[in-house]
């Protein structure tokens, strides 16, 4: 094995909470971009494509994609399965990764860690999400090449189609899983962006940062906010997976 990772980055602009979260400003870019920038900084990512839909409401999103040189591909607004299936066609690989635009503080040296570890492990699919210990907004979820072909063979409820990855780890007698797990538990935690008190909380990080946007880790961040505790008062009423649970916000 090769070792080749693709990493699929899902994104839309009608997303129902935050329309357009993903190219609202940060540090004076959208945040979608500074995002791209932190995950081609992982060591051992080969290629990266951002899977948007061929909606006209991501007109905007594919049009800056591609004026600043980011692959981009377009699919299916509602079967995002497809969507991932297509591009996963489309560019070699032995692992894809997913992740999705609303999570820009995604960590390179996390990717590395858990591309490390599943290429160490015979497993179909590997996350830090079926038990949580990271932020939320680290979320990380690693398919062995072939397993997205073979889930879309089955008869899928459309929870399956929305949510790529939903039924994969819904069926463990089919797949082997294996879940990455933190030292310790900051799965209250909260770093995603889905409503605009996230947004005020990533704008704070990123502005602490400035000039250094795609390369700030994970320790920075974690004693930045140990020394300023009460910064994550701003957002975490918000409940983790609400997307999961009530609508496909991700993209």
């Amino acid at each position: 094995m090769s070792n080749q990772t693709l990493v699929v980055l899902q994104a839309r602009m009608s997303s129902s909470r935050l329309p357009g979260k993903v190219m609202m400003e940060v540090n004076g870019r959208p945040m979608i971009y500074w995002q791209v920038q932190r995950i081609l900084k992982a060591k051992n990512v080969n290629s990266l494509v951002v899977a948007t839909s061929t909606d006209s409401t991501d007109d905007v999103l594919a049009d800056f994609l591609e004026e600043n040189s980011i692959n981009v591909y377009r699919g299916s607004l509602d079967n995002v399965l497809s969507r991932f299936i297509e591009v996963a066609e489309k560019y070699p690989h032995d692992a894809l990764m997913r992740l999705t635009g609303d999570c820009p503080l995604t960590m390179p040296e996390l990717i590395d860690k858990m591309l490390d570890k599943f290429f160490d492990q015979d497993v179909d699919y590997l996350s830090n999400t079926l038990e949580p210990t990271f932020p939320d907004g680290l979320d990380i979820e690693i398919i062995k090449n072939g397993v997205l072909k073979k889930l879309s063979t089955f008869k899928l409820e459309p929870k399956e189609i929305e949510h790529v990855t939903y039924g994969i780890y819904t069926r463990p007698k089919v797949y082997k899983l294996f879940n990455y797990l933190n030292d310790s538990n900051k799965s209250l935690d909260r770093w995603t962006v889905d409503y605009q008190e996230d947004l005020d909380f990533v704008r704070l990080i990123f502005n602490e940062y400035r000039g250094r946007e795609a390369e700030f880790t994970l320790q920075e961040v974690s004693e930045f906010l140990g020394a300023n505790p009460r910064l994550q008062d701003l957002n975490r009423r918000n409940k983790r997976n609400e997307v999961l649970q009530n609508d496909n916000n991700h993209g």
